[in-house]
């Protein structure tokens, strides 16, 4: 079993990584100096935890619905030519700035900022896009926020309280502000108020379709894989507010997923920390 878990460890780090991931976890960890989050801040807490699997599935499923911004994903991101690079690069991303030193964070986001300005160009409608657009940008934040938190919330290893989760969306605001959004939420409130302000804007576009097809229907992963892959999505479908499956005409049948779906994803997110647990000490070792 021990070898086993340590295996299952090693593959799953490898996949959210990338190969040199052992070499970037140090970095991130072991470098000595001031980090923009101590050891006791929620967004610690929330993105070290197996729940962020389901969250960012949530997040890429909610964010399709904003039509510049799923322009601009669809055009530009290269997510179905390389959905394993850019996994890697968004966790690198997080890891960096969750963890990382306050100059690794500054040179992660400036280096973001500058993808960014070069991401233009407009809809199949005629509508122009900017990916630097702090209203773009804001949707991203905030979209990405609410689906970390309430996976955590539902799948977290140590759900927070109240509290806990508005100094969670409250340390988000900070890596929003980095990256160019003009007064992010800084509570759960706010959060709520700010995803809603965005409702006029959303609708299913051919291209949110096709990537929720990608997502849910033909993942990039290995045939022996794709139960525990369904499970993930299952979750990740069960986790969107109610308005956005109605946009995207995702089904919701409440007993299935009380008694079978959120029971899946907290058995499935209980082995993925149980494994990279596992992982992490060997990989400290070594």
């Amino acid at each position: 079993m021990t070898d086993l878990r340590d295996r299952l460890g090693r593959a799953v780090f490898r996949r959210v990584a990338g190969p040199d991931g052992p070499a970037k976890r140090a970095r991130i960890h072991d470098t000595p100096g001031p980090r923009w989050f101590g050891p006791e801040r929620p967004i610690r807490t929330v993105h070290g935890d197996a729940s962020m699997f389901i969250g960012g599935l949530s997040a890429l499923l909610l964010q399709s619905l904003h039509p510049l911004a799923m322009a601009a994903v669809s055009a530009h991101s290269g997510f179905r030519g390389d959905p394993w690079g850019r996994l890697q690069r968004t966790s690198t991303f997080l890891a960096v700035t969750t963890y990382g030193t306050a100059s690794d964070a500054e040179d992660a986001v400036a280096r973001v900022r500058s993808i960014h300005e070069r991401v233009r160009g407009r809809t199949a409608e005629g509508l122009a896009y900017h990916a630097s657009d702090p209203h773009l940008l804001a949707w991203v934040h905030a979209s990405e926020t609410d689906s970390f938190l309430r996976a955590h919330e539902r799948y977290g290893a140590r759900p927070l309280d109240a509290a806990g989760y508005d100094a969670y969306v409250a340390d988000t605001a900070r890596v929003a502000e980095a990256l160019g959004v003009v007064d992010p939420p800084r509570d759960r409130q706010a959060l709520a108020r700010c995803l809603d302000s965005y409702r006029p804007e959303l609708r299913a576009t051919p291209a949110a379709w096709a990537a929720a097809r990608f997502l849910l229907l033909h993942p990039p992963v290995p045939i022996a894989v794709r139960p525990f892959y369904g499970v993930l999505a299952a979750n990740a479908v069960a986790l969107l507010p109610s308005w956005a499956r109605s946009v995207l005409r995702l089904p919701r049948i409440p007993v299935v997923e009380g008694l079978a779906v959120q029971p899946s994803g907290l058995l499935l997110t209980h082995t993925i920390r149980w494994a990279m647990t596992s992982g992490a000490r060997s990989r400290t070792a070594e």
